[in-house]
């Protein structure tokens, strides 16, 4: 992302007021896998996870940082119901830190959640419904200076009456692709004049202000779609959904597209090695493209609703 074109919109808003791996790429013409099956998820642990619910996970670029949404109470450090939590690691092969709550310039006492980082990491989007936006939840946006500073995040931007409505707007996925150099941002909303109770929407940056949200026709249904996790490149987009076909209420779903300019695939289900009989929800896409990140009420797991992660080959 072009940082001082994010940071001029930032102002002008303050201003404001069973197909596993089914991406392929095309060899000589030929389409070919490019990915392997996902593997079993695995339960991120109980230094992670706690008795409560963690939830909407996303990691940094490196793959040392994990975002997450919690609802563990004011004992474990939080301000609100549910409040944004960071865990660090060492190295890709390391386990997993304890989990530092992202403090009072992030969370209120209202509830946070859904964070999302743009892929240059100083950006971090997420959803909230703090006093000062236009609905239920909202969507922000807080900048750092130092992307090795998981803490050093400057006061929230409300994305502005134009991004947000009166309804609910949340689940972000933000992506720029580097072909294009246009960043969109993707959400999930229950606003009017969707396909269901919830759709998912995608909205343009355009002279550093993101542009009224226009539904993404071929990812909805008349059911529940929503947090879409999309990759990097914009080629790959997972979602939640509890459209007929799934495992259980809510399952993950896949879609593709050969460029960013081409509609999206039918979404298909990811199948029951990664969908369960419960709730799996808040997908997101590792930045190497080989690990997936969700949450899950599950059985086996120490909390209402637990992270995971699954991965694959290339």
């Amino acid at each position: 992302m072009n940082r001082h074109s994010m940071r001029a919109g930032v102002a002008s808003l303050l201003s404001l007021g069973l197909l596993a791996a089914f991406p392929f790429e095309h060899r000589d013409g030929v389409a070919a896998p490019e990915f392997g099956e996902w593997s079993a998820p695995d339960n991120l642990g109980a230094l992670v996870n706690t008795e409560f619910s963690e939830f909407a996970p996303h990691s940094s670029k490196d793959g040392l940082s994990l975002y997450f949404a919690s609802t563990r109470p004011a004992s474990y450090g939080s301000f609100g119901e549910e409040d944004l939590w960071v865990s660090q690691r060492a190295s890709t092969d390391a386990p997993w830190g304890l989990p530092m709550n992202l403090g009072q310039v992030i969370n209120t006492a209202s509830n946070e959640r859904s964070p999302a980082l743009s892929r240059d990491g100083h950006y971090l989007f997420f959803a909230s419904n703090r006093p000062g936006g236009s609905g239920g939840l909202d969507i922000w946006v807080s900048w750092r200076p130092n992307t090795h500073d998981a803490f050093g995040w400057e006061s929230p931007v409300n994305l502005g009456a134009a991004f947000n409505s009166a309804s609910t707007d949340a689940g972000p996925g933000f992506f720029e692709n580097a072909d294009v150099g246009t960043p969109y941002l993707y959400i999930a909303s229950n606003r009017p004049g969707g396909f269901g109770l919830l759709d998912i929407y995608v909205s343009e940056l355009v002279d550093g202000s993101f542009q009224p949200p226009s539904l993404a026709n071929d990812l909805n249904t008349a059911q529940l779609d929503l947090t879409p996790g999309i990759r990097h490149d914009g080629l790959e987009i997972i979602i939640a959904s509890s459209r007929p076909g799934g495992a259980g209420g809510q399952d993950l779903w896949a879609a593709i597209r050969e460029t960013i300019l081409d509609p999206w695939s039918t979404p298909v289900n990811l199948g029951t090695t990664i969908n369960s009989a419960s709730t799996d929800n808040f997908p997101s896409i590792a930045a190497d493209r080989r690990s997936l990140f969700f949450s899950s009420d599950r059985p086996g797991g120490p909390g209402a609703s637990d992270l995971y992660v699954s991965t694959r080959s290339q």
